[in-house]
Formats: C-alpha cells, structure tokens, sequence
C-alpha cells in the first residue's frame, strides 16, 4: 500500500484495485488494511486512486473509530472551507487624494451592504471600499490532496467524497449513540457539499461544474436531510452487493479461461516424437496404417475441422456461371490461416472439344495469387478439378474475380465465360478473443480507425439483437452477463475479437429502444489497421437486419 502515493499512476491503479478485491475476499485483513489506508490516504495524488480509496473507506469502515477517522481523514484532505472566497480591503488613507477605480465603491451614508459570500458589511460615510475579484483559497493544510484535486474542475473526484460522506454519515447514524455528534458530522458534511457547488459555479475555475457531478452532490444533500429506510438500504448494503457479485463473475471467467486453457493439448519437452517412416509397423493393420498417414497429411495441410458436417461444406460451394452456360463450374473454398485454397470444378456441357481452356484469376485487396494459369482440353460432357492457391496477408475483405476462356474447332475467336465474385469472408480469420476492461479502453483510446455503423434492424429486443452481432461477427462480449440483465431500454457492450494475423478488433453496441418498439443507436468499431474496421462495418451492415 505504499505504492498508493506512486508518481506512477497506472501502478497506484492496479495496487488499489488489488486492494479493494482483498479487502472483500478475506475479512480477517479488513481491519488492518482500513488502518493503514486512512493513515496512507493523504499521499495520494491520482484522482482515479482517490476515488477507489473514498470508495473503499466508505464501504468498509463499519466501526464507530474507523467512521469517525474516515470522516475526518477527509476533512483533513478537503481543507479550511471555503474553497474560494471575495476579500475585502478597506483603505485608512484620505479619500479625497485617490481617484476611484472601476471596481471600488463609495458610500457617503452609513448602512449594511450584503457581499459576495452572503455575510453583512457595514459602510461607513466618505470612506472607499474596493471588492476585489475572488480569489481561490489554498487553505493552510499541506495535505489537502482532495482540495488540490476540486481546485483543478475534478468535480468527479467531489461526487465521490460527497458520496463517501453520506456512506459514512448514514453508518454514524447507526453506531453513534449521541445524537448530537450525528448532528454535528451531518451539518459538517452538508456544509462540504455546499462549498463544493458553489466552487463549481464561481467564476474562479475555467470550467464549471458538469450537470451529472451536480446533481450526484444534490442527491446527497437530499439524502442527508431527510433518509428512509429504503435509501438507506440502498447506499449501505445494495453497492457493496453489487461488488460482491462483480467479484464472483470476474472470478467464474477466469476459471472458464484456466479449463478452455487446460483443454488445449499442449506438448511436453521429453515427449517422444513419432516419424512415420521410422515407426515400427508391427501389430498395426493396413487400414491403420492408411488412417495415420490420411490424418497427418490433414494436419500439414490444415483440413482439421472441428464440425465435419456435410452442411458445412456445403456452405462453402459457391457457384461461379449459370446452368445455361457451355462451360458449368463451381468452387469449394478452403480458408487456412494465411492460404486460401480454391477447388474449382469445370464442366464441359456442351458436344464439342474445348481447347485452350483457361481459369484466369484476379484479386482485389490483400491478397495474392501463387500460381500461373494452365491451359487443358476439355472432352464433350467431361469435367475437369482445377486448384488455385491464394496468399492472404492481412484481415480484409477480398474479392476474387476472373473468368473462362476456351477455343473450339468451329470457332476461331476464344469465347469468354465471366465468373461470378467469390468474396472472401473476414469471420475466417477472426476469432472471440478475451482482454481486461482496462486493456479495451486503452486500445480503444490508442486506435486511429473508427467505423461507425447505424443500428437499421427489425429485431426489438435489445438482447436478441446483441447476441445476432455476437453470432454474426464471430466476437466476444466483455460487458459482463449482470449488466445486460435489467430492462431498462438501453443496451451498451463492448465485443473483442483477434484476428490470425495478431490483429484486434474492438466493437462497441449501444442502442435504445424508442417509443414505437424500435431500436436506435449505433455500433462504433475500432482497428488499428483500416481494412478489418471497414471489413467489420460492412459484415454488421449486412447481417444486422436479422434476415442472414
């Protein structure tokens, strides 16, 4: 916990979260970790570790000692109040020797005047009273780590001690017997968040307060002035229920991550390795033998997959003419990693000899034929098994385009037959992938291409459409299952996804249901690398309708 108050802010992050997850997994450390963050707390200088910090003092100190020493650590840290104030300065020279300034006011008659902070001067006759600007008060404390924090417009970091405050206000209510001391915190606290909205409206500050730091203060005064059962409740028992339950999903995905992890076959170092053609034969049939050799050439060239279905491969036969063409020919498309193999099959239908038929291929996009055209003689009625491989390099939508070109004895112009476009589909070559939210958020600040897609669907329901994206684009959702649960009207996710080229692919869904039933919102995607941003947007455009 030493590391609280580190120049280095992304390790005081991991450190207080680490602290927070500790202090909730095991009680016996509550008491002791409590101690030493409020005796550590003032070192802090980060607003994000301040806030985890005000929230971890406002949810686990449970004890008359530890509410009274988190409430004062607090005040401590805020300073003297108020945050700003208007000086007066009264000048003891002759009036008549001084010209008045812009900003000063004469009196001639003796009367009470109301000033900036709402107390009461009184001016006296022939005297000169200059109200200066107002000025921001430093306070006199040296470790007013919060107060130097509001001083800069971090009005989120006041929300949260005014949030803590409560916590801690309403707990006192519950173990101070006196009355009067819970009287006299309340009327402190309460007098905390005034100064801290009147800070937010001052013209001292370039920025005023935001709408939703404001009014998270207001909730607070109401609250204070006038508690029920049910709120109470609520701010005590409901927000650490809900951390709880944050903890137990988090811990279930990293045990789902350690079984897929196990399940991978990895191989040892003192494994034996098998050569086939140095194996020994005995006891093995032919069929054996035949079935080994099949299953390593599967291997060398990638055919394992998992769902061997007839569906399956079948999906992946595109027809390249039409059935009233002379020369019939569809494809059976293999995707590899980085190799795309094409098994085109010709048919000959009409009765003549083709001669000279030639496959000519061209590529759009990342991708890169490896072998040259060969020319064959085609039999009446007769067919023909032609490959083509196809070199990837990067994750993009490709198109492959070409056609067919023959000769006949009767004819001496070569005749040309166009095919139909084979696109090459991105969801081969990404993957659901996992990463940690803040991993998201700073590749999500880091990536430079952004592809931003209009939520146009007939599905109503906010998790039906969800979960079409998630099949449809071959990703994974790292908002947690708890936070999709509620109806509420509003969806927002975050998907991820890994391509085999080491790729990432983030995708953020938000959408709102109107008031006709309809869904509206957008769906943001995010690469470092132009061609998988604009590939993803044009997948969900097409697939988001709900029809394919």
């Amino acid at each position: 916990m030493d590391f609280l108050g580190d120049s280095n802010v992304a390790s005081a992050i991991d450190v207080v979260v680490f602290v927070r997850e500790i202090i909730e997994t095991n009680p016996k450390l509550r008491v002791s970790i409590i101690t030493r963050l409020l005796d550590t707390f003032y070192q802090i200088r980060a607003a994000r570790v301040c806030s985890c910090a005000l929230w971890i003092i406002g949810e686990y100190c449970l004890s008359l000692s530890e509410v009274e020493s988190g409430i004062a650590t607090i005040k401590q840290c805020l300073g003297e109040l108020p945050f700003y104030s208007v000086s007066e300065e009264g000048e003891a020279t002759d009036a008549s020797k001084k010209t008045p300034q812009a900003n000063s006011i004469t009196v001639s008659s003796r009367r009470p005047a109301v000033l900036a902070d709402g107390t009461y001067a009184t001016q006296s006759a022939a005297s000169e009273t200059a109200f200066s600007a107002p000025t921001v008060v430093q306070g006199s404390l040296v470790s007013g780590n919060i107060r130097s924090l509001l001083l800069t417009g971090d009005f989120f970091l006041g929300a949260v001690v005014a949030c803590t405050l409560t916590k801690l206000v309403l707990r006192l209510q519950e173990v101070q017997p006196s009355k009067a001391e819970v009287n006299k915190a309340t009327t402190q606290a309460l007098l905390i968040f005034v100064s801290m909205l009147q800070l937010g409206q001052s013209p001292v500050l370039p920025h005023p307060i935001d709408n939703d730091s404001n009014d998270r203060i207001v909730l607070c005064i109401r609250l204070l002035c006038d508690t029920g059962d049910g709120i109470r409740k609520i701010w005590l028992q409901s927000c650490r229920q809900s951390f709880v339950k944050m903890l137990s999903e988090k811990q279930l995905r990293e045990t789902e991550e350690l079984k897929a992890k196990a399940q991978v076959s990895h191989a040892q170092p003192d494994d034996l390795i098998d050569f086939y053609h140095l194996k020994s034969r005995k006891g093995m049939s032919q069929l054996e033998l035949e079935d080994e050799v099949q299953d390593d050439l599967k291997r060398a060239t990638g055919e394992f997959v998992n769902d061997n279905d007839d569906a399956n491969k079948l999906n992946r036969i595109l027809q390249l003419t039409g059935f009233s063409d002379p020369v019939y020919a569809e494809a059976y498309v293999t995707v590899h990693h980085y190799d795309i193999v094409l098994d085109i099959t010709v048919i000959n239908r009409t009765k003549e000899t083709l001669q000279n038929l030639c496959l000519e291929l061209a590529t759009m996009g990342d991708l890169k034929l490896v072998e040259r055209p060969q020319n064959y003689t085609l039999a009446p009625e007769s067919s023909k098994q032609i490959k083509a491989n196809i070199k990837v390099s990067s994750t993009e939508t490709g198109v492959i385009f070409g056609n067919i070109v023959y000769e006949t004895s009767n004819v001496l112009e070569r005749t040309v037959v166009v095919l139909n476009d084979i696109h090459i589909d991105i969801m081969d070559y990404i993957s659901p992938a996992v990463c940690t939210d803040a991993a998201f958020r700073t590749m999500w600040a880091e990536f430079e291409w952004e592809n931003k897609v209009a939520v146009n669907t007939v599905i109503q329901d906010e998790k039906e459409f969800l979960n079409h994206i998630i099949k449809s684009t071959n990703m994974k959702c790292l908002t947690p299952v708890s936070a999709l649960d509620d109806e509420c009207g509003f969806l927002a996710a975050n998907l991820y996804a890994k391509s085999v080229f080491g790729e990432d692919a983030l995708v953020n869904l938000s959408v709102e249901k109107q008031a006709d039933g309809k869904l509206s919102g957008y769906i943001r995607i995010r690469s470092k690398t132009q061609g998988i941003a604009l590939s993803l947007g044009d997948k969900i455009t097409l697939k988001q309708k709900g029809g394919g």
